[in-house]
């Protein structure tokens, strides 16, 4: 084992010390019942998604699931571009995270990792299970679901439709998907080319077309084609090795030829987005939601940030606490990130597929753009997700942090040494009270159902609270939701009625800066629903996912 692997199962070995008092999943340790309802009954081997960015690391890293998937998978640290005979490289390199990298690896591994963590925490996976009606009222939803043995009815509190770009459950709902698709042809293969390419992210752009070979790291590469004379063939005729090669070949200037091809496809992309991800008590996520171009390997990022901003927003619903307006806060804030994700994608697609022009000026003018720090340093942290910020809602206090994400900052906790990430709890509040008296925490200990606070030894970052020793409090659910807003702030004498919280403040060592940052919402350490993965370990009280519907029982 190398000293990297050493130190990484270390790493792993300590966190789960430190994470066992809390390490159950975010609905489930709410105590909510969860059942996952697939479409299909076996298994799938399909692969499209192929990488993991920093901030879904994050999120995993959150929910203690981060270093297995990492050990399962390839650190890639740059992009690699070849277009018009020049080569430009851009880097990956995240400083402001503890995933400096893009992550390559398969899909069906991040799927059965997902799928072993919602078996682990008790989510009930039926597979076979075809959501075919929907209906509901104030209390609840009825599905019609259809199997092997004829139709049945589940009643749920919520429903998460995360069943696909054909979701069954948005069409129910009669939500719009906007937007089309594009002209273009993709051939997907996982290869294993002749010789070994550097190990980047690969994309070769010729007249002819695009190719983009990421690594797995094991001499095998995905493989992502678009070639201008295919764009006439059917999408149902199966893809040769012959046929690939002659693509690359001429894409590539003869540098790229595969020797294996394991498995392959080809596909029209669309750019699509859901006009709305809530009706009521059924709520859209992942390719449900929005589908795009795989040109940057965003869909099933976004997608398990998705479901890690709705999972808490339901464990507070479920629990009571939520005021009105909080689940209302998933459309809103998930809703423009799509949105943003569809705009980068296709850019990028129009940049790769674009017209004779703009094909003759595009190495000149995209090597001069990647230089400049300033646009290559955005351009990371866009695809990363690490610069996803979320607008204020009006019922929230405002503040320098709310909305953004929170570092990984190094603390002590009962005399170890640990990280944030791995301290913040997955259904509730937390807040981190660095005095010596600890006033803030001991305040907080009537709220303990939204609200974990820990006395903890550290710097708080300047400008995101009062001074480097005031205790603060983040939302649950690290990407997204209010922060405790009125509702979720402790007092030095007990907790304050929302009504009288507006404008409070304690003073000295007890004052307090009540920040939503995006890790901390977002630190729904289980509640993980990829996009594209049909086992969406999504553990909201009801979710659908893939081809599939969840529910839970209310």
């Amino acid at each position: 084992m190398n000293r990297r692997k050493e130190k990484r199962h270390e790493r792993h070995r300590r966190r789960s010390r430190t994470h066992r008092p809390h390490a159950r999943g975010d609905l489930a340790e709410a105590g909510t019942d969860v059942t996952l309802l697939e479409k299909r009954a076996e298994e799938s081997n399909l692969t499209r998604a192929f990488a993991l960015h920093a901030r879904t690391l994050e999120l995993f890293d959150m929910r203690g699931i981060a270093d297995e998937i990492v050990d399962q998978g390839f650190e890639v640290s740059r992009v690699r571009v070849t277009m018009g005979g020049r080569e430009v490289a851009l880097d990956l390199r995240h400083p402001e995270s503890r995933f400096r990298y893009v992550l390559t690896v398969a899909q069906a591994r991040t799927e059965a990792l997902l799928q072993r963590r919602a078996e682990r925490l008790g989510v009930r996976i039926r597979r076979g299970a075809e959501v075919v009606g929907l209906d509901q009222d104030e209390d609840g939803v009825r599905l019609t679901v259809r199997s092997r043995t004829g139709s049945h009815t589940e009643r749920a509190a919520y429903v998460v439709g995360t069943d696909g770009a054909h979701s069954a459950v948005r069409s129910l709902l009669g939500v719009g998907f906007s937007g089309r698709s594009y002209d273009t042809h993709i051939l997907l293969a996982d290869v294993r080319p002749e010789r070994e390419l550097p190990p980047a992210i690969n994309p070769y752009v010729g007249p002819d077309g695009l190719a983009l070979l990421p690594p797995y790291g094991d001499g095998w590469y995905r493989a992502i084609v678009w070639d201008r004379s295919l764009e006439d063939v059917p999408l149902d005729q199966p893809v040769s090795r012959e046929e690939l090669n002659d693509s690359l070949g001429r894409i590539t200037d003869g540098e790229v030829s595969v020797a294996e091809m394991s498995w392959s496809t080809r596909f029209l992309s669309e750019r699509r987005q859901a006009d709305h991800y809530r009706v009521g008590r059924v709520l859209l996520a992942g390719d449900a939601a929005h589908v795009h171009s795989p040109m940057g390997a965003m869909g099933m990022n976004t997608g398990i940030q998705d479901a890690a901003n709705l999972a808490w927003k339901l464990v507070a619903q479920e629990r009571g606490w939520a005021p009105d307006w909080l689940l209302d806060t998933y459309e809103d804030e998930r809703h423009p990130v799509g949105r943003q994700t569809l705009r980068v994608t296709d850019f990028i697609q129009r940049m790769a597929v674009a017209p004779g022009l703009v094909r003759a000026i595009r190495p000149h003018v995209v090597p001069r753009l990647v230089r400049v720090g300033r646009v290559s340093a955005a351009m990371r942290r866009l695809v990363s997700g690490l610069s996803v910020r979320y607008r204020r809602p009006e019922q929230v206090m405002d503040s320098a942090s709310v909305g953004r994400r929170v570092d990984d900052l190094p603390l002590v906790h009962e005399g170890e040494t640990t990280r944030l990430y791995e301290l913040v709890d997955p259904t509730r509040f937390t807040l981190l009270d660095t005095t010596r008296v600890g006033a803030s925490a001991e305040a907080a200990r009537p709220w303990a159902d939204r609200v974990r606070a820990l006395r903890v030894l550290g710097d708080l970052p300047e400008g995101r609270t009062h001074s480097s020793s005031a205790p603060t409090a983040t939302s649950p659910g690290a990407l997204n939701g209010p922060p405790p807003s009125r509702s979720a702030r402790p007092s030095p004498r007990g907790p304050v009625p929302p009504e009288r919280q507006a404008g409070a403040s304690g003073s000295g060592a007890t004052r307090r800066d009540i920040r939503r940052n995006e890790n901390h919402c977002a630190a729904t350490r289980n509640a993980v629903a990829p996009a594209l993965a049909p086992h969406r370990a999504v553990r909201p009280p009801c979710s659908t996912s893939g081809t599939e519907a969840s529910t839970s029982v209310p």
